[in-house]
């Protein structure tokens, strides 16, 4: 593997890494992954990302750009390439076919149908590598598609933005802005990685809210996640989510339980859940919220909303305890991303 050790071999997985980074939010119920095709010589020769269904998966892409320069090269793939029929062949069999002399994954596939990729190329022949760059990988692009393909559930993200004393609103219920704007843009920045946003009809009533991505001009960007509207409360016809901008779907329950398994047979991999506080609460109670991540905002609002409903706590022992992965600023905010300490949620 001339040229493709040490921090080279860091430096062409990253680019994978990146490459991934491109196709988030468009490739589910597939996992976003990235591939880059080094020769010899060290030089990256093709460069691929998973296409949006029914399209190419990564190493093909890559292999394509590649073309002869493959044969005898080092392909570098963010996942363990797959070694079954779907509805594109094997990603294994494309490696052989062009000649690639090795590759080297980061994160092992756990889907049961599709695992085993690494096994069948290094039966063939062919010399391979895995965990390289393994924790950037699984927490970034692949991150959803890994905790659905070990759930079968969408990974659900609780977004929120609250004060310094924890409200969501004020006391007359007016919350535009408590984050900045550094904030909201990273917030669509979210949106446009996720399948899909959820709300609760109650949300829809009170902001009729857009729900969709838009750039730096305030224009709808060209791809928009699913929008959901969640409760049994209709939607009015006038109301924002129900225009042409993006697809919009309401589903008339009030478990968080239903409303995810839902969202699976629909193929949706990875959500954003920015309802209010009643509709938080009923998934935090339910176990239904893997990861939070929540603006904070330096201001002091006193008697107002609280940015959580109830959850199911009455007693400190009942408490869902959270394990905090980062605290970065966000513009004048501070970025809080955790997820559960123990397990219980989204379990």
């Amino acid at each position: 593997m001339t040229g493709t050790s040490g921090e080279r071999a860091r430096e062409f997985m990253e680019a994978a890494l990146a490459l991934s980074e491109t196709v988030r939010g468009s490739t589910s119920p597939n996992p976003p992954v990235g591939a880059v095709v080094v020769d010899r010589e060290g030089r990256i020769v093709g460069r691929g990302a998973t296409q949006p269904p029914p399209g190419p998966h990564a190493e093909v892409m890559a292999l394509r750009e590649a073309g002869d320069l493959a044969r005898g090269a080092t392909a570098f793939v963010t996942l363990e390439p797959c070694s079954h029929y779907g509805r594109t062949p094997p990603c294994t069999e494309a490696l052989l076919a062009a000649g690639v002399s090795s590759v080297r994954f980061a994160v092992a596939d756990p889907h049961p149908v599709a695992a085993g990729g690494g096994r069948v190329l290094a039966e063939a022949g062919v010399e391979v590598e895995s965990g390289l760059l393994a924790d950037e990988v699984a927490s970034g692009p692949l991150g959803a598609w890994l905790h659905f393909a070990r759930t079968g559930r969408p990974r659900v993200t609780w977004k929120y933005a609250a004060s310094l004393d924890g409200r969501s609103a004020a006391a007359d219920g007016s919350s535009r802005w408590i984050s900045g704007p550094v904030s909201r843009a990273e917030v669509h920045a979210m949106r446009a990685g996720a399948d899909a946003i959820v709300v609760g009809t109650g949300t829809v009533l009170a902001d009729d809210p857009w729900l969709t991505v838009r750039d730096g001009r305030g224009e709808p960007a060209a791809r928009q996640p699913l929008r959901v509207v969640v409760g049994t409360t209709g939607i009015p016809s006038g109301a924002r989510v129900l225009d042409t901008a993006a697809e919009t779907v309401h589903l008339r329950t009030r478990d968080p339980v239903e409303v995810v398994a839902a969202l699976a047979e629909r193929g949706v991999v990875d959500v954003l859940l920015e309802g209010g506080p009643t509709l938080a609460g009923a998934f935090v109670r339910a176990g239904r919220v893997d990861r939070l991540i929540g603006f904070v905002a330096p201001v002091l609002l006193g008697d107002g909303l609280a940015a959580l409903g109830e959850a199911g706590v009455s007693t400190i022992t009942e408490a869902h305890r959270w394990r905090v992965e980062g605290v970065t600023m966000s513009g004048d905010d501070v970025r809080i991303a955790a997820v559960p300490a123990t397990g219980e949620e989204g379990s």
